[in-house]
């Protein structure tokens, strides 16, 4: 596992140009846009703006292979007080739901508690999405009881229930750490029926293949977890890796790449690009620019130019309104069973 960001090491693959040149490269019988517009999706467009997701930054405790977001603890992006208001005076002034908290980790931002306080008190459904190291760190061994205190929903990365394929992705003793937060959440009422606190785990396949059907995965990891670990939870979500970052930098450096983006357009599905999250989700960078994804975010590819670009220019009919910018990365999401945020989506 790399101990740095692609950033730090100041890679070429660090520059989102350079990522998406390695995905164009690629030999393809179809194109993403074409594939839509046989299908009648093309233009893509919104259906309701019902979650935003904010990213707090890229500072993370962890550097995994997998990270789309290149983060680590060498970077220092981070959203400002400023933005972080911002944000909540659009979901104060808008019916948006849910509000989606993501980094990096999100919990070393150090208004994160706030933000939590802040969207809670204005109604709203607030997920944080946890590595779940972050809650073995003594500064931060509070959030289980913090978190069921406030009712926030967690959606927490566990790769795989076999210690060896996390550690293998996510670096060696991540498993024993993620386990013991595991079992702290479940203490505090999270994973239990009747608490009304959501516990979602999300796996993303340990290789360049696409991940297997979420509802059996979800008996087996239920079934699993509880017999090997007395560990419960109340959803598995299945995520497919994207092929940027450094889980790029993995299938190039493993040769991987062409078979991989082969793989993942050949699987395109139609009922699962009608339900992709860019769709209902808004995503805001640190510094409070606008994208359609957290993946469009990382490889700056901003909301179409004549929608609102910065959430200081917020403005929910013109957004609705946009056409959502796609490339080849996208047959990431539309693959198979579809992923989204939430897991599957067909």
């Amino acid at each position: 596992m790399p101990a740095t960001s692609l950033a730090s090491r100041r890679l070429p693959l660090a520059q989102p140009r350079v990522q998406l040149a390695h995905i164009d490269g690629v030999s393809l019988d179809h194109e993403f846009e074409t594939l839509l517009e046989q299908h009648g999706l093309w233009p893509l467009t919104p259906t309701r703006i019902s979650t935003l997701q904010i990213n707090l930054g890229r500072v993370c405790n962890m550097t995994c292979l997998h990270c789309h977001v290149d983060a680590g603890p060498d970077r220092r992006e981070a959203m400002s007080r400023a933005t972080l208001q911002r944000c909540l005076d659009v979901i104060a002034s808008s019916d948006t739901p849910t509000v989606d908290i993501t980094g990096g980790a999100p919990e070393l931002h150090p208004q994160f508690r706030w933000l939590v306080q802040q969207a809670r008190a204005l109604g709203r459904n607030v997920i944080n999405r946890c590595n779940l190291t972050i809650l073995e760190y003594p500064a931060y061994q509070d959030l289980p009881a913090f978190f069921a205190q406030h009712g926030v929903e967690l959606v927490c990365s566990l790769p795989h229930y076999r210690p060896l394929l996390t550690d293998r992705q996510r670096g060696e003793g991540t498993f024993e750490r993620s386990l013991l937060a595991l079992r702290r959440l479940n203490q505090v009422g999270y994973g239990k029926a009747g608490s009304g606190l959501r516990l979602a785990l999300v796996a993303n396949p340990v290789g360049a293949f696409l991940p297997s059907s979420q509802a059996s995965l979800e008996r087996e990891w239920k079934r699993e977890m509880f017999r090997l670990y007395g560990v419960s939870f109340d959803s598995l979500y299945c995520i497919t890796n994207m092929p940027i970052a450094r889980y790029l930098e993995w299938l190039l450096q493993s040769g991987n790449l062409d078979s991989y983006l082969q793989r993942l357009a050949g699987a395109f599905n139609p009922t699962a690009a009608a339900a992709v999250m860019c769709r209902t989700t808004l995503s805001v960078g640190w510094d409070g620019r606008l994208y359609d994804c957290d993946f469009n975010q990382m490889l700056d590819l901003g909301v179409e130019p004549k929608a609102p670009q910065h959430i200081d220019a917020f403005e929910r009919a013109a957004l609705e309104a946009r056409r959502i910018v796609v490339r080849r990365h996208c047959f990431g999401c539309t693959a198979g069973a579809g992923s989204s945020c939430a897991g599957a989506t067909a």
